[in-house]
């Protein structure tokens, strides 16, 4: 065995020990003297995909097809990094490759369901789930993606029975877990839903904090500090505050820990002594809990909608200022965004261009504001005068100021982002551009939210069809003396 054999023999052992950063530095100095081996150009691609780094792996697994193009598991990890960097139609071209050369090949069958749940042909992803449970019936992810494809496909009921098939292999599996609850939620099973989705919380994304002090059990607190925080995004924690005052119910002082744009806003919340934006010390505590935990802990079976909203507080000074910004400007004011954070994961599938609101802008009396902040704010330059958008430009600071905004326009018209649910917390009319596979809180095959009593729902009818969404709402625009 040479020294090339030897370093490409110790970067396996150290992939298969989890040692990936060290194989990724031993495979680099093997090319240098040993370019054409396909062997290590595999290897190097396979310890980046493994770190989470699926867009530097991609080049590596082409250059190691290159060299040896029956190299299928290079195929098929190339087609799941594709995947993961949302070049979905190459993904599943490099697929079928593998699946042609091997039909058999049940990882394949997989990612490609992997690939077509991402196009929105649910039907032809249930299919390659199923086929590789065929070829493989303990494979515990096919069962895992075939539950998820279920959901995405509004069925589940039948999502909850791939999910237990794969929690028999597997009973504490997080995400298999968190997929079962996400099925109950979004059949507004909440007693059953609540409990199961503290499974979240073993879940990276998901992480609790280290924090001192025990998680509360919904006992009486007795004036002591209890400390919240949310755990995922900021539309997560706009959701979940409004329990915030049933927590001050039961004798506590509620020290809340938010993102800084969240702050100013949270500290005018109903049962809310105190804000703490991140960066600064926490003050002591006696419990602490997520704020996506309370309707668990509080033992809530239904939404808290209609007695509790609003919920969330305004500033009336910011109000009055951000009025008379708006004053000029006549007619029907409709907020609007229409980009999410591009990090989350389905993104996708939930945003949009700026363009699609042209129906809007087309109805006599609508005028439209801009509550974009960040990334898509671009796209306001790119319009060249098709329609008009006011913008604020950088005049609003952070969710306060865009609250206050809010309370001076007669509808909101977002996706499916932080926006709704503040203004659904301030009580503002809002219409929710949904794509065919929605988050569970919006539930199945209804037009009206459960948690937010103004709040609407437009939901597409066919995967990427946002024109069809948006013509909607215009006919209803045209069709009323003014929205709400």
């Amino acid at each position: 065995m040479d020294a090339i054999e030897e370093a490409t023999a110790v970067a396996l052992q150290l992939l298969e020990s989890g040692r990936a950063a060290e194989a990724e530095q031993l495979c680099r100095l093997a090319l240098r003297e040993r370019p054409g081996s396909a062997q290590l150009w595999f290897l190097l691609a396979t310890a980046l995909q493994l770190q989470g780094k699926p867009g530097q792996a991609v080049s590596p697994y082409e250059h190691a097809i290159a060299i040896d193009p029956a190299r299928l598991e290079a195929l098929n990890n190339l087609g799941a990094a594709l995947c993961a960097i949302g070049r979905v139609d190459d993904s599943a071209r490099r697929l079928e490759q593998a699946i042609a050369a091997r039909p058999e090949y049940a990882e394949a069958h997989n990612n490609l369901g992997n690939a077509r749940q991402r196009q929105g042909r649910f039907a032809d992803a249930i299919a390659c789930y199923r086929r590789a449970l065929e070829l493989r019936p303990g494979y515990l992810d096919a069962h895992n993606n075939l539950g998820n494809a279920l959901r995405s496909a509004g069925r589940p009921d039948l999502a909850v029975e791939s999910y237990e098939r794969a929690l028999e292999l597997s009973p504490e599996h997080p995400r298999v877990r968190l997929g079962r609850a996400l099925a109950w939620l979004q059949q507004g099973d909440y007693a059953r839903g609540w409990p199961e989705y503290e499974w979240r919380l073993k879940c990276p994304e998901h992480a609790i904090p280290s924090l001192p002090g025990p998680v509360w059990d919904g006992a009486p607190l007795d004036g002591r500090a209890i400390l919240l925080y949310a755990d995922s995004g900021l539309g997560d924690a706009l959701m979940f505050i409004r329990y915030a005052q049933d927590v001050a119910a039961r004798g506590g002082r509620v020290v809340v820990a938010c993102r800084r744009p969240l702050a100013r806003l949270f500290e005018r919340s109903p049962g809310v002594a105190r804000v703490v934006a991140e960066g600064e010390d926490l003050p002591p505590f006696a419990v602490h809990a997520s704020l996506m935990s309370l309707p668990r802990i509080l033992g809530a079976t239904e939404p808290a909608a209609a007695g509790v909203v609003p919920y969330l507080a305004f500033d009336q000074v910011l109000v009055d200022r951000f009025g008379r910004d708006l004053e000029a400007l006549a007619g029907w004011r409709i907020g609007i965004a229409w980009q999410g954070n591009p990090a989350f994961g389905r993104d996708s599938e939930r945003s949009f261009r700026l363009e699609q609101f042209e129906p809007l802008a087309r109805v006599p009396g609508v005028r439209l504001v801009s509550l974009q902040k960040g990334a898509g704010t671009e796209q306001l330059a790119e319009l060249g005068g098709r329609f008009e958008v006011f913008d604020f430009g950088t005049g609003i600071d952070d969710l306060a100021d865009t609250a206050a905004v809010m309370k001076n326009l007669d509808l909101v018209v977002a996706p499916d982002t932080a926006l709704v649910h503040l203004a659904g917390g301030l009580g503002v009319p809002a219409w929710v551009a949904l794509g065919v596979a929605p988050d569970w809180r919006w539930l199945l095959g209804r037009d009206q939210s459960p948690w937010y009593p103004r709040t609407r729902l437009f939901r597409q009818e066919r995967w990427g069809d946002w024109h069809g969404v948006f013509e909607r709402m215009a006919r209803e625009l045209a069709d009323v003396q003014g929205p709400g």
